[in-house]
């Protein structure tokens, strides 16, 4: 573990560092705009904004990294996400938010496919696992120190936004200094979306639902907290044990899904979502104590269902067309996440703030519904099953990113593989058999 670490230290510390940035600003934005009344539906906007850039940017990535490289890739979007971050101290248009989140959110996508193309793609087969762990962890963290950070000004001024542009700033540093070696070009992975509509649904549905709730809760959760009285500090600490907890939920996840029918897995902690949001939709004026630990319980259960949807479908998906779906997974947050915070918003613009959690606990109830183990055909159950599950992305940001590519190494293994290779590891990379005629199972 200590040997990775140091292997791939710069590009943990990079990651941490823009995690923390980013974080900083969507909690910062949101709280300038609760300050300045006004209408949480603006609020919401930005957080769609953000979700839509970066899902534009994974196109835009591509492009820039096969044209300019890695390196050059990663410091022209630092630059470009620190000047669109002091922009926002020019004018409090809210127009021009809207842009300059979309900007930001595009720059800081074409920076992770840099960071996790490069983990996924120096990583030897057998460490590849760990190595995205600690990549998950300094995710983790960095959001963290993100919501931290604001108590080390207390005052929603000028500090904070110099703060996240030293953040990004001082991201490119690692990047810059680091001896490891470059990775390959990547390799964009074609998606057969009408293939994985018939026979992943399920898990379709559950990482929208997690898109949505976890984009409502990274836009307006900071909001919801500043209607309940709380100051920017204690709202700082609200929001850090949330995703605190979603860090610590991982390891028993982990555990239980490999254990128990992931079908049902999903649909339990749905079910305990929804009765873990009343408290904080129906009860008001809870001392901060009480907010803190159901913020914590919600936190737990929301950072579970993106890790049981993309399992479940890798349990039954052939390996060959693992990499277009983790795309599509990914692509299927992204929208949740764009759609997510606009709903939130109207809603809570119309019936107040606890009419947030009110919309959680009304997706988590839907998702219920719509998923369960009877469902499960087992028709295309994988023997590799049940796959280890991975951490939720925090907005488009997970290890699963890097997966939607090809490092060009792993296409020359997978094509030695496959002339006779039989006895090795086979990578999960082909995507021949994109446009084959498979059987349907409802998933």
């Amino acid at each position: 573990m200590l040997g990775l670490t140091k292997t791939f230290g710069a590009l943990y510390l990079a990651t941490l560092l823009m995690q923390l940035g980013s974080t900083l600003l969507m909690t910062y934005l949101a709280l300038r705009l609760n300050a300045d009344g006004v209408a949480e539906l603006w609020a919401g906007a930005l957080m769609a904004a953000n979700a839509l850039g970066m899902v534009l940017g994974g196109k835009v990535g591509h492009v820039l990294i096969e044209r300019v490289g890695h390196i050059r890739t990663y410091v022209a979007c630092a630059g470009v996400i620190c000047a669109a971050v002091l922009t926002h101290e020019f004018s409090s248009a809210l127009p021009l938010w809207l842009l300059l989140r979309g900007v930001v959110g595009l720059a800081m996508m074409c920076q992770l496919m840099v960071l996790e193309s490069w983990l996924n793609d120096r990583a030897q087969s057998d460490q590849r696992g760990k190595v995205l762990g600690i990549y998950m962890v300094a995710v983790y963290i960095g959001m963290m120190l993100g919501q931290l950070a604001l108590s080390l000004g207390g005052d929603l001024d000028i500090r904070l936004m110099l703060g996240v542009a030293i953040a990004f700033a001082l991201c490119l540093v690692p990047v810059a200094l680091t001896r490891s070696m470059h990775p390959a070009d990547l390799h964009p992975a074609p998606i057969d979306i009408r293939l994985f509509l018939e026979r992943v649904p399920q898990s379709l549905i559950t990482c929208l639902v997690s898109g949505i709730v976890n984009g409502g809760f990274y836009g307006l959760a900071s909001i919801y907290a500043a209607r309940q009285g709380l100051g920017t500090v204690e709202i700082g600490q609200f929001m850090a044990l949330s995703i605190a907890a979603g860090l610590v939920a991982q390891l028993p996840l982990g555990w239980l899904s490999d254990r128990l029918p992931r079908a049902s897995l999903i649909r339990c902690v749905a079910v305990l979502l929804m009765f873990a949001c009343l408290p904080l939709a129906y009860l008001q004026h809870l001392t901060f104590a009480w907010l803190l630990l159901f913020g914590g319980c919600i936190g737990f259960l929301q950072f579970c269902l993106y890790p049981l949807g993309v399992a479940l479908a890798n349990d039954n998906i052939e390996p060959e067309l693992r990499v277009s779906l983790a795309g599509l997974l990914l692509g299927a947050f992204g929208v949740g996440a764009c759609v997510g915070p606009l709903l939130a918003g109207a809603l809570m613009e119309g019936f107040g703030a606890p009419s947030l959690y009110y919309f959680f606990a009304g997706c988590s109830a839907l998702l219920a519904l719509s998923v369960g183990q009877g469902r499960v055909t087992g028709e295309h159950l994988q023997a590799d099953a049940p796959l280890q599950h991975q951490a939720t992305p925090n907005g488009l940001a997970s290890a699963t990113l890097a997966a939607a590519v090809e490092p060009a190494d792993e296409v020359q293994e997978s094509e030695a593989s496959a002339t006779g290779g039989a006895d090795r590891e086979a990578p999960v990379i082909s995507l021949d058999s994109l446009g084959a005629k498979n059987p349907v199972s409802l998933q």
